[in-house]
Parts: structure tokens; sequence; C-alpha cells
């Protein structure tokens, strides 16, 4: 019985996030950070970063792959089909009911300016959620680096994002190999 509560509870919290967002993968993210760590507790601020890290290298919609992340920690293999399952069913309706009626009222002066608020609300949503994962995230000299190199480098070079993330985790790795021995070089000079 508790198995059949924690589906439902995957099922319509995943239903919520993918019905209420707007936007596409990222606009989830602060609705996704709400809704699984802070009201569920089922993962936490770090936990849920590394799903979005690694949602962002896998194929599909990061969103969809976090919700399946999530599941499946709550509930095994059944729990992940059914989170996922819950986040796309409501684009799924919704798509299913507009394609009839979208190119009828796209361009409407009401409807132009009414996904335009959207694209706005959109960013504040998404720079909330960067503030949000940057607390937990950046907490050292070596993560303030990673992300300063990750940083620039979206800004200067039109690369994967998925090349990104693999360059982050081996700064990650590297860097912590190393400075531990830069650190302890150290100590043993100044004695």
């Amino acid at each position: 019985m508790k198995n059949v509560k924690i589906l439902t509870d995957l099922f319509l919290t995943f239903m919520q996030v993918g019905g209420l967002t707007f936007g596409g993968g990222y606009a989830m993210l602060p609705i996704l950070q709400r809704e699984v760590v802070e009201k569920r507790d089922w993962a936490t601020d770090e936990e849920l970063a590394d799903y979005f890290a690694v949602g962002q290298c896998t194929p599909g919609i990061i969103a969809v792959n976090t919700a399946t992340f999530v599941g499946q920690k709550q509930a095994g293999i059944l729990g992940g089909i059914v989170a996922t399952l819950g986040v796309v069913a409501p684009s799924l309706v919704i798509i299913s009911i507009l394609t009839g009626f979208i190119n009828t009222f796209a361009e409407l002066a009401v409807v132009k300016n009414a996904f335009a608020g959207i694209r706005v609300c959109v960013c504040v949503l998404i720079f909330n959620a960067v503030c949000k994962l940057w607390k937990g995230s950046v907490k050292s000299k070596l993560a303030l680096a990673i992300f300063a190199v990750v940083t620039l480098g979206s800004l200067f070079f039109d690369l994967s994002p998925v090349l990104f993330v693999v360059v982050a985790a081996v700064l990650g790795i590297g860097l912590e190999q190393f400075a531990p021995a830069a650190r302890k070089n150290t100590k043993e000079g100044e004695v």
C-alpha cells in the first residue's frame, strides 16, 4: 500500500510540474527545486544539481531526466517510469489539443504579447533557480574556479553543454587530486 502511495505522489507531483511550467526544461528548475527538495524532501539541493548536470548530458529534456532520477530513487525502476509519465502527460494532452488551434491563434496580438510576458517570467524563474543552485554548489575556491572557467567558456565559445559538463567533471577530479598535495607541500614548507 505504501508503494502505491509513493507512486501516486510521484505521478501527481511530476504531473503538476509538467502542467504548470512554461518555457522548456530550464523553466522547470525552480519548480522542481521547490517540489522535490523543499516540499517533499525527495532529494537534496546537491543531488538535484547532480540530476540537472547528468540530465544535461543525457538525451532528452532535463525535467524528464530529473523526474526519472527522482522517481527511481524513491521507488525503483517503476518509480522512474511513473514520474516520467507524470511529467510528460500534461504536455502530451495540451499539445494534442492545441495543434488544431495554434495556426489560427498564433498571429493574434494578445497571444504574441502573452508569450512575450511568459518569456520574461521564465528568465526570472531560471535566474532564481541559478541563485539557489549557486548557494549549494559553489562552496569553495575550487568550485568558484570551475564556475568561472565554464562561464567564460560558454560566453566565448559555442560548444555543446555536454562538453562543459565533462570539462567541469575533469577539472573537479583533477584539481581535487592535486589540491591536497599542494596544500600539504605548502604546510610542510611553512614548518
